[in-house]
């Protein structure tokens, strides 16, 4: 995982009708906490971590790294996206390209809140780098994550087996908004 370019970080807060796309803070490590020991979140990205593990090495202020949004609400962590560059992927059509991740905690599910945060992240990243696609992989059990891909205009470029299930890769064509 590298940068994701010559992109001045962190940018100004990016907000939504109802969110606030933001860099981390230390206010923000028990949501994380709880965002990667929950079940529900990890169903399908290979399970939780444990809660004490997470207590011990999540630092002080966690997340903070290029690409990596808070999602607020009201004032309070529901979730973060992701954008990062992955040199090496499992898929050669997605090597060198930003991955868009995203996780959500269980509460915040079912509100439209990942498609608004999702698009947000992606009109800024294709403001600061205009011409550059956008992958996303997710399983294709995720039903959640496959509408979620389709509302942003991800078209499926390959399936794959890994991690013992069947994946699915998307990509979204630069200056494609949902």
């Amino acid at each position: 995982m590298t940068e994701l370019g010559p992109v001045a970080w962190p940018p100004s807060p990016i907000r939504t009708e109802r969110l606030v796309l933001r860099e981390p803070e230390a206010r923000d490590r028990a949501a994380f906490i709880e965002l990667h020991a929950s079940p529900e979140v990890h169903t399908y990205l290979g399970g939780p971590r444990p809660r004490d593990e997470l207590e011990r090495e999540m630092p002080e202020v966690p997340g903070r790294r290029p690409g990596s949004f808070v999602v607020d609400l009201d004032g309070a962590m529901i979730g973060q996206v992701l954008l990062r560059r992955t040199p090496e992927h499992r898929r050669p059509a997605a090597a060198g390209k930003v991955d868009l991740g995203y996780l959500f905690l269980p509460r915040a599910w079912g509100f439209g809140y990942a498609t608004e945060a999702c698009a947000a992240a992606l009109d800024w990243f294709g403001s600061v780098l205009p011409g550059e696609p956008v992958v996303l992989a997710t399983q294709t059990a995720n039903v959640g994550s496959m509408r979620l891909a389709a509302k942003l205009a991800f078209t499926e470029v390959e399936r794959f087996h890994a991690w013992d299930a069947e994946q699915w890769l998307g990509m979204r064509s630069p200056g494609h908004a949902p």
